[in-house]
């Protein structure tokens, strides 16, 4: 984080990225000073509704992000800089989007929770576009120009005014990530019955043992004898708004229409209280660690892994024969998990899985049977991805062995 200060000072002359968060009413003319060096711009976190046009004299800038602010269009200006790629104004109160506002490099658009309720139909003139967030918008109808959108890998269109599924999204080439639960063509399950709901006086939470965008999950002791569990559970207490992936309640229905699996995070209980929801899981044992880490800015949306991490191939194939299982399980409750990534995986040293973070997920067993197939077809890109993202950490000396050639190979 920087400051006002340093930067009228020109204490920051050189730099490449910039974040200022001080309550701005107005963008700060002293940034231009920095054009020379700045690829990334960080202004969330102010209370700005303008950009002004002298933002075109930032020719280096790649990156820009002004979530929590007051913008309510997003500002033409941003289409007029030649190397913009990433544009993240999530979470302020945008109603228009221009023709014009989209940069011509524009890789990474991130929108979610405005009020948007068309989009133009320039978003299907830009090739590089390979991520999309919408999520927690007023959107009824996409632009038919968006069947152009030949690079683009993940989609979040969950809470939004949808009244039909955009089929065009099942015959885009790359596309492997979508979410769009929670908009008015979706039909709820009648699964919600299938762990018993229960008080939230019926447990004590301790640490947090992690947290993402749609909730925290925290270890837990279970105090209520009338149900057989566990005396140790986690609990993950969902936040009340729309996250970057959809409705919190949408996440619950979709872990709960996933039902049961060996390879699966085991739902046990459910919470529904005045501003208050909630998962009980069975506690994966602390043995289990992630086996990814998320996408970077560079990668966009391919997951990444710890320097020097590498797998022998006979655990990549254990690893990966696991998940075709929990993807066939998914798809034949009619469970789009949206999310299909190393980092949302769990293992152990013995290659031993368990997948989780439902947060992207939708139920889409209402869909035509054309529809449903086509779904299925996205994630298992998604699941290709996975086995290709895997095998780039696989130990050297196995890169020739028949187990690796099947799995390049492998097709859902």
């Amino acid at each position: 984080m920087h400051t006002l200060e340093q930067l009228k000072s020109g204490q920051l002359k050189g730099i490449k990225r910039l974040k200022l968060s001080e309550g701005l009413t107005e963008f700060p003319l002293e940034i231009l000073e920095l054009a020379d060096s700045l690829e990334i711009l960080d202004l969330s976190g102010n209370q700005l509704s303008e950009l002004p046009h002298e933002l075109t004299q930032l020719t280096n800038l790649r990156i820009i992000f002004a979530s929590n602010n007051l913008f309510t269009h997003l500002p033409d200006v941003l289409g007029s800089l030649p190397k913009l790629e990433m544009v993240g104004f999530k979470t302020n109160q945008i109603k228009t989007v221009s023709e014009v506002s989209l940069p011509p490099q524009l890789r990474w658009l991130i929108l979610t929770d405005n009020a948007i309720e068309i989009l133009p139909n320039s978003l299907g003139e830009r090739p590089r576009l390979q991520k999309l967030a919408l999520a927690g918008n007023q959107l009824r109808t996409l632009p038919e120009s968006m069947e152009n959108l030949s690079n683009l890998g993940l989609v979040r269109l969950s809470a939004n005014q949808l009244t039909e599924f955009p089929e065009f999204l099942t015959k885009l080439p790359k596309l492997a990530w979508l979410a769009f639960a929670g908009n008015p063509f979706c039909k709820h399950p009648s699964s919600l019955d299938s762990v018993p709901a229960v008080s939230s006086q019926c447990y004590s939470l301790n640490q947090v043992l992690g947290q993402g965008a749609s909730g925290v999950i925290s270890h837990a002791n279970w105090s209520n004898s009338d149900f057989d569990f566990p005396q140790e559970v986690a609990v993950k207490v969902f936040k009340g708004e729309v996250t970057s992936d959809g409705y919190p309640h949408d996440e619950l229905e979709a872990c709960l229409q996933a039902g049961h699996h060996s390879n699966l995070v085991k739902s046990i209980a459910q919470v529904d209280e005045q501003d208050y929801l909630a998962l009980v899981m069975e506690l994966i044992p602390s043995s289990y660690y992630n086996l990814g880490l998320p996408p970077t800015l560079e990668t966009c949306t391919r997951d990444t892994f710890n320097e020097g991490f590498e797998l022998p191939i006979a655990q990549i194939d254990n690893i990966v024969t696991q998940m075709i299982d929990v993807f066939n399980h998914l798809h034949d409750n009619k469970v789009c998990h949206g999310d299909l990534y190393a980092h949302n995986t769990l293992v152990n040293e013995q290659g031993q899985m368990i997948f989780g973070d439902f947060g992207a997920a939708t139920i889409y067993g209402y869909l035509t049977k054309e529809q449903q197939q086509g779904i299925r077809g996205i994630e298992a890109r998604a699941l290709k991805y996975f086995i290709e993202d895997l095998l780039t950490v696989c130990s050297t000396d196995d890169i020739d062995s028949e187990l690796y050639k099947k799995l390049e190979n492998y097709h859902a």
